[in-house]
């Protein structure tokens, strides 16, 4: 067994406890991972508190996270034992695939294909803040059909979605204009990601901004007022559930490993940045404190979990293990060493 945060019945964060669950064995197109750093987010919580996605309890919440790969399945080819990895490893638009074993565990499993080789000036850390949140970014630049040139207005700039949004735009899509909201001690942050102007919402109301914009970004679901900076034909997209305008689109994010990877030369340069709450790192075991956090609503970036207790197991498997599958009864042979 190893020790990984679970609950066993939907509700608040109280019922989340630290126990043991069974270590997992990789089919032949996963990896088994040892995890040095993960990221909550708003769907962890939503998950916990109510049934949303059908699963067997005990549940481990967490789908980012950044890691050591410990084995392979059979058909693995891109990655080895001892490669650094980071991923989402829940495809949420595939209800059927959620897993049981989040990545809120010492050792997980993962598909090949949902992850990506860790750029070498990240940290573990700094790795597991990105996937879910840039995947998330990238797919409502997508649902927009936004073109280089035009302008973007980000509801929520300071978020874990908002700050690589705003950093999207400005690096990546070549956006023209890019203006952001946030509160006014975030605002000079908001500034420094990228943004040529900052809105503070505690001082500015969308009814007194009279520009318009070519395309409005929803990362908190306030897309009821944040049509009113949006061009007549202007897309408005909601990454929030349920939509607060019939006009708005909601967009949900494609998980992919091979999309992580595009990043990877905007990553090493330095274009895009991982942003971590400066609370953070949570210790693995202030996982309840992390999530209290989180669902303030105040976060700036990411809330980051590490390190892991597992940071004491070896970076690679016996070399006897066939077929670089780990069983598990390596898995506790190390594990107790």
């Amino acid at each position: 067994m190893q020790k990984a945060w679970l609950y066993e019945e939907n509700g608040p964060k109280e019922v989340l406890k630290l126990g043991d669950f069974p270590i997992p064995t990789p089919l032949h197109n996963q990896l088994l991972v040892q995890v040095r750093a993960a990221a909550l987010n708003p769907i962890d919580s939503k998950r916990r508190q109510r049934p949303i996605f059908s699963s067997d309890f005990p549940v481990v919440p967490g789908c980012d996270m950044a890691g050591v790969v410990l084995g392979k399945g059979s058909s693995v080819t891109k990655f080895d034992v001892g490669d650094e990895i980071y991923g989402n490893i829940q495809d949420f638009n595939a209800e059927e695939n959620l897993k049981q074993l989040g990545t809120l565990a010492e050792l997980i499993v993962v598909e090949e294909s949902l992850i990506a080789r860790k750029p070498k000036n990240l940290s573990f850390e700094e790795a597991a803040s990105l996937p879910l949140a840039v995947q998330t970014a990238i797919e409502g630049f997508k649902t927009a059909g936004f073109k280089e040139g035009q302008s973007i207005f980000v509801v929520g700039g300071a978020g874990g979605v908002g700050t690589l949004v705003v950093q999207l735009a400005k690096h990546l899509y070549g956006a023209s204009y890019v203006v952001a909201t946030t509160s006014t001690p975030k605002v000079e942050f908001v500034k420094k990601l990228g943004a040529d102007k900052v809105v503070d919402y505690t001082k500015t109301r969308y009814e007194d901004i009279n520009e318009k914009y070519d395309f409005v970004y929803d990362t908190i679901g306030d897309s009821k007022n944040s049509s009113l900076v949006a061009k007549d034909d202007a897309p408005i997209v909601d990454i929030t559930w349920p939509l607060t305008n019939p006009r708005a689109v909601y967009s949900s994010l494609t998980v992919s490993g091979e999309n992580l990877e595009k990043l990877r030369p905007y990553l090493e340069s330095g274009k895009l940045k991982a942003v971590i709450d400066p609370t953070g790192p949570y210790d693995f075991g202030d996982v309840i404190e992390a999530f209290r956090y989180l669902e303030t609503g105040r976060a700036r970036g990411k809330v980051v979990i590490s390190p892991f207790p597992s940071q004491h197991l070896p970076s690679s498997i016996p070399s006897e293990s066939k077929n670089n599958v780990t069983s598990e009864m390596d898995l506790k042979k190390i594990y107790v060493s």
